[in-house]
């Protein structure tokens, strides 16, 4: 064959193995056997390693092949991967459907028709109820991800991570056969975002089993614990060996394109693109709809070939999605309707009490091992000592345990019958089991806390891992292990201690050379220089995390008003109530936490400082929410939106009514049009340098 030709067959045949996995994967209606499949791909094979330069980054062929990695790089979502509420019972989904209805009439009264009461709950709905449709799906027991197409071919692919930033698992997602390297057909948009669930099936989790059984190892709990240790195989080719399976069930970014309007269109025209869809989807009308939909998938449940922990329900029209928005971390249009939690029968060999970082005492049962829904339990978690007295838990007691939720494991009852003659009831200790101090419980408050401090042992290892935490204070080199060691060998009691270790006093530890205890010194100078908001978070104070340590810093500016405001004045910050007000008066009364406090700033000791920080109000930025999109040319995105932060502006990751202003960079995508629909206005890089120099 001529040159041409050989790339002609080649294009061919790429062609006709993707329209097979198209048959096989997304209509599970596959036109030839396994065979001959197998004969068009080993042709393919052939002329690549002949024809090297034939070799694109799509072919099928491509699916193994890249070197191991040393470890797994990061990916920011440039739109977060929410997690979603979940529901319990059929009222908790009354009243979801109830707070979308009444959120959906307040910001855009009529749009809705009206809705079929529902029974036997009709008396909770109000009588101007009205309905919406909702799309309906199984909730698989897999791994979230998000796979990357630009142009229609596969690019990145992440897991979820916390939401914001995942690990980039390209090369190991790039094994599934289920996950299309190209998009099949035409009209996709030229950057898509595609968000779905790795997963196990029953059968392919069994077979793994048998196999590593008969090479004597050790075997999978379930199928999710197996799917996920899978894909994070730092070999791709280990991956490879694993019967992986994907569905998708969204889209996140979407650039210079457009999708249909409704949830359920959406998935119909990815699998038309040639991405698996779970068959079960469906779209129901009303609460109703949703609550037979449960029913029914609960009923088949065991019969399905893959695990499912519940369904989920979305406002099926994405416009009714953006009218609704989001609340925390998770979007207001959508539930996930768990099934019961599996229960089974143990014993209580032991009750234990472990103390938190904020001295929290948490009394732990320790259960004889039983399997619980494919996982092994053998603690569960007793909560404080009213749910103790509720339960009237003894050890040695015969209890009903289960995962709640599929989740967290914990006791529902006792089989009285069988508790054992001279069985004791069970009361947390006078005195921590660590540390000796008092245990003290706050009027109004069910959990009993240890009175120790930073000087306790079990929240001194803890309080020091979140102060030197990415996150908080960014030091480098100090993880778990590193501070076992200090604590045990007394070179530390607190936070402060740690700006006091000298290179000997590190080299001289287990695993420290001279050239690690020194990189270790150099990052504890290095964190000397820090801001306010990192400072407060790294402080560990309960219920505040990075949000809300930033508003507190922008609101007081300056650490001595905020060590001295009272409840009162704590609460005109924004998003602060009178519970993490509470803990904060808490915190700075406590004379050894202003003494901790005071060494960490002290030049002689910590060294501890700061630039000074502008009250909110008056920043330039304050009030105003930006947008941005495409590529800048001089700063890279984080590094615009901590500088427009800085100035007081909020920077979300869409466009709506409310933005302020959308920066645009190259190649910015549909979120221009959209700007312009609303009246948004678009500033340039230099528009937006100008404004940053202002």
């Amino acid at each position: 064959m001529t040159a041409k030709d050989v790339r002609h067959r080649a294009e061919e045949l790429r062609k006709q193995i993707n329209y097979h996995n198209y048959r096989y994967y997304v209509l599970d209606a596959p036109l030839i056997p396994d065979a001959e499949y197998d004969r068009l791909l080993r042709e393919l094979q052939t002329l690549e390693e002949q024809h090297p330069e034939l070799v694109t980054t799509d072919s099928p062929t491509q699916r193994v092949g890249a070197a191991p990695l040393k470890k797994f790089g990061a990916v920011k979502h440039e739109v977060p991967m929410l997690s979603l509420a979940n529901a319990f019972s059929e009222q908790e989904v009354l009243d979801f459907d109830r707070r979308v209805r009444e959120r959906l009439e307040a910001v855009a009264p009529g749009v809705l028709p009206p809705a079929t009461l529902v029974e036997p709950f009709a008396s909770a709905l109000p009588c101007t109820a009205e309905e919406v449709e909702y799309s309906a799906e199984p909730k698989l027991d897999g791994l979230a991800v998000s796979l990357l197409y630009r142009d229609g071919v596969f690019a990145q692919g992440a897991t979820r991570g916390d939401g914001v930033t995942g690990e980039d698992v390209t090369q190991n997602l790039r094994t599934i056969g289920a996950i299309p390297l190209r998009l099949y057909g035409a009209g996709y948009p030229a950057l898509l975002e595609v968000r779905g669930e790795v997963y196990l099936s029953k059968a392919a989790f069994e077979e793994l089993n048998a196999a590593a059984r008969a090479r004597g190892e050790k075997v999978f709990a379930n199928p999710r614990n197996a799917a996920a240790g899978s894909l994070r195989q730092l070999d791709p080719k280990i991956t490879a060996r694993r019967p992986l399976a994907f569905f998708c069930y969204g889209v996140g970014a979407v650039e210079r394109g457009k999708l249909p309007g409704e949830h359920g269109a959406l998935l119909a025209q990815l699998r038309d693109w040639g991405l698996p869809v779970a068959h079960e989807q469906r779209v129901v009308s009303g609460v109703q709809g949703c609550l037979d939909y449960h029913r029914d998938m609960a009923a088949r449940r065991s019969r399905l070939e893959y695990d499912i922990d519940g369904v989920v329900y979305k406002v099926n029209r994405l416009d009714q999605q953006e009218l609704l928005g989001f609340v925390s971390r998770a979007p207001r249009w959508a539930v996930a309707h768990k099934f019961p939690a599996q229960e089974e029968i143990t014993e209580v060999l032991g009750i234990d009490v472990q103390v938190g970082r904020t001295g929290a005492l948490t009394p732990v049962a320790r259960l004889k091992p039983v399997s619980v829904g494919g996982v092994t339990v053998s603690n569960a978690t007793l909560h404080n000592q009213d749910e103790i007295d509720r339960l009237d838990v003894r050890v040695g007691d015969s209890v009903i345990v289960r995962r709640a939720g599929d989740v967290i494991p914990e006791i529902v009852s006792v089989v009285r019958e069988r508790r054992p003659h001279g069985a004791k009831p069970f009361h947390l200790p006078k005195h921590c089991p660590v540390c000796g101090a008092d245990v003290v419980r706050a009027e109004g408050e069910v959990v009993a806390r240890c009175s120790g401090g930073l000087y306790c042992p079990a929240q001194r290892k803890e309080a020091i891992l979140h102060f030197v935490s990415r996150r908080a204070m960014d030091i480098e080199g100090i993880g778990e292990k590193l501070v076992d060691q200090l604590v045990e060998h007394k070179l530390i009691e607190t936070p402060a201690d740690l700006y006091m270790l000298t290179k000997e006093q590190l080299a001289g530890l287990e695993r420290m050379g001279e050239k690690s205890a020194a990189n270790v010194v150099a990052a504890l100078e290095n964190s000397k220089a820090t801001t306010l908001a990192r400072f407060l978070y790294a402080l560990g104070i309960r219920e505040v995390g990075e949000a809300t340590a930033l508003a507190l810093a922008q609101h007081f500016g300056d650490l001595n008003a905020l060590m001295r405001a009272d409840e009162e004045t704590l609460q005109q910050v924004p998003d602060i109530g009178p519970v993490v007000a509470a803990h904060i008066v808490a915190f700075f009364h406590q004379r050894h936490n202003r003494e901790v406090i005071e060494r960490l700033l002290d030049p002689r000791v910590g060294g501890i400082t700061w630039p000074a920080v502008k009250i909110a109000q008056r920043l330039p930025l304050a009030g105003k929410t930006f947008v941005l999109t495409g590529t800048l040319e001089t700063l890279a995105r984080e590094e615009a939106k901590e500088k427009l932060q800085t100035l007081g502006a909020k920077v979300s990751g869409s466009v709506s009514s409310k933005t302020n202003y959308l920066v645009a960079g190259a190649d910015p995508g549909s979120k221009v049009e959209k700007a312009r629909e609303l009246g948004v206005e678009i500033l340039d890089e230099t528009a937006l340098l100008k404004m940053l120099r202002a």
